[in-house]
């Protein structure tokens, strides 16, 4: 009987000779098409991938099974035969009350979790009343400012029964406190509560700009909240390292992988030096990945993002429980791909993406709407966008087995190259001193930049084609109806603001706040005083002007 190495030189020949006569035949019938045949990360693509690149001498060490260390294959022993993935919708608009309706409407479709979107004020810890708010409230998200806004945005949302994320990094503290405020006023207690707040700080000095302090105290507002968690609310996600901005900022697949990692060791690292030990921790941490459109790309990247946060836990860490190893993962489809132009192909391109975060085992999903390249999505857009996943999930067959395009030597060969340059970025950080050093030296920007530029050229040049921008252009007469938000949003908002203020006792808040002012400048942890502020009806930019007055502002820095 052949050994394995002998079959391989077998397979090996016979390609090199199939290659051959393949040059003879194509100079006579159909060359290939005069392309660059290249993933969406510039990785080329070969025309052939063989058992060589995956054998089963490696099976166990590197596929494995479902539920089973390194997870590359899911992280649960059923996957989507149990259950579907958390279809999510990410919804916030204008007030509090229409987010409501948008949200009861969204559950009322068979949605199952809610998905938070805030407006830009709330994002940077600023009241609507404020100067620098102006003209953006209730823009890219719903309007937050009291523990008022929160009760009405959930009214009539079971707290115990729906899992909610909350797209909220730099504030996060105060929006987690604000919805276990919630849940108490519906008579339900920490423990019953589950979802996820972002709180990746990391990824906002990276790629996105909506940062408040400096990184150490962020950091310590991070690691507050993984401590307060473990103890307090076991079912909540403390953290959700995003890798979503990075890729949309203009990120390779390998990138979007290696700096989420490395924002993910940092996170680990600064929870242990802070005297957690991992198992209590590392449970509760999950991940937030970009889904583009590069299908079987971004299949590998999931299944190479899984096996090498397992391996990072382990061997790094020494993390003893399977769940301190396991990669959770939320997915949104790829804001940066869709189109002004031609907006219903956008639906097709969410399609694709779609199928790309399933086939790859993530855990929730969010669908982007046909014209977010627009403006809000319109509730015809967004019904669409919610039955692309119930048609996925429920049509299309790709949910009957678990990992379905394991084995294939191109997903086997992509998982395994993506997992190395991933893994060389975090050596490369590691050698810099760690993420926060890397990002104070512009290193992680740099790398973004320079692809973000590269796509774009072969965009402009034609290289690579994006269907109605580049190729295939169509003159449009009729613009399309899109969702506005009119200016009394934040006209009535003020008013809101100001009559709670007026209502509450002012006494309180202010006792309130000199209690988290003094927590600041302790080391103690500042997750309670800050949810004792938040039932005073203290507002997000009162708690959050407290801290800047400990904590100081984050100033970026140019990059040359």
């Amino acid at each position: 009987m052949d050994s394995i190495q002998d079959l391989k030189d077998r397979i090996v020949k016979a390609f090199t000779s199939w290659n051959k006569n393949l040059d003879k035949k194509t100079a006579r019938q159909i060359p290939e098409r005069d392309a660059s045949f290249t993933t969406a990360s510039f990785t080329e693509v070969k025309n052939l991938y063989l058992p060589n690149d995956y054998s089963f001498d490696e099976y166990l060490e590197k596929a494995g099974f479902p539920g089973e260390y390194p997870f590359t294959r899911g992280i649960q022993p059923t996957m989507y035969r149990g259950k579907f993935w958390t279809m999510r919708q990410y919804a916030g608009f204008g007030s509090a009350r229409e987010s409501n309706e948008r949200y009861r409407y969204l559950l009322s479709q068979g949605q199952t979790g809610l998905s938070v979107a805030f407006d830009l004020p709330t994002q940077i810890g600023y009241d609507s009343d404020a100067p620098i708010a102006n003209g953006e409230i209730g823009k890219v998200g719903v309007a937050i400012d009291t523990l008022a806004d929160m009760e009405i945005l959930f009214d009539k949302i079971p707290l115990d029964k729906v899992s909610t994320s909350m797209t909220i990094n730099a504030p996060a503290s105060v929006l987690l406190a604000m919805y276990i405020a919630v849940a108490e006023k519906q008579g339900v207690s920490k423990d019953k509560i589950n979802g996820t707040i972002q709180n990746d700080i990391l990824k906002e000095y990276i790629a996105r700009g909506t940062y408040i302090f400096p990184p150490k105290p962020s950091m310590r507002l991070v690691t507050d909240i993984f401590k307060y968690c473990s103890k307090e609310i076991p079912k909540w996600n403390t953290i959700s390292i995003s890798g979503y901005h990075i890729r949309e900022a203009g990120s390779t697949a390998a990138q979007e992988v290696g700096f989420t990692l490395a924002d993910g060791v940092a996170y680990v690292e600064a929870a242990i030096k802070a005297g957690l030990n991992v198992d209590a921790f590392a449970g509760q941490l999950s991940f937030f990945f970009n889904a583009h459109n590069d299908l079987l790309e971004e299949v590998a990247k999931y299944r190479a993002s899984r096996r090498l946060w397992a391996r990072i836990m382990k061997e790094r860490f020494h993390a003893k429980e399977q769940k301190s190893m396991m990669l959770r993962f939320h997915t949104q489809t790829a804001g940066s791909t869709l189109t002004a132009q031609q907006i219903d192909n956008n639906i097709v391109r969410v399609t694709i993406q779609t199928l790309a975060a399933v086939l790859g085992g993530t855990q929730s999903l969010h669908t982007n709407s046909r014209d977010e390249a627009l403006a809000l999505p319109t509730e015809d857009s967004v019904q669409i966008a919610l039955r692309t996943q119930q048609i996925v999930a429920h049509e299309s067959g790709v949910t009957n087995t678990i990992d379905p395009l394991a084995g294939s030597y191109y997903i086997e060969a992509m998982t395994d190259q993506i997992e190395k340059e991933a893994e060389e970025y975090i050596n490369r950080i590691d050698a810099m001193g760690g993420m926060t050093e890397a990002i104070e030296k512009g290193y992680v920007q740099a790398e973004i930049q320079k692809s973000a530029y590269r796509y774009q050229q072969e965009i402009e040049s034609g290289k690579r084609i994006i269907i109605g921008v580049n190729k295939y252009q169509v003159k449009e007469e009729k613009p399309p109806k899109t969702l506005k938000i009119d200016m009394k949003v934040q006209e009535e908002q003020i008013k809101f603001l100001s009559k709670v203020r007026f209502e509450r006792n002012n006494e309180e808040v202010k006792t309130k706040l000199a209690k988290l002012k003094s927590t600041a400048s302790s080391d103690e942890n500042l997750m309670p005083p800050i949810i004792d502020a938040v039932r005073s009806y203290a507002s997000i930019g009162e708690i959050c002007n407290t801290l800047r007055e400990v904590f100081g502002e984050y100033k970026e820095r140019s990059i040359v």
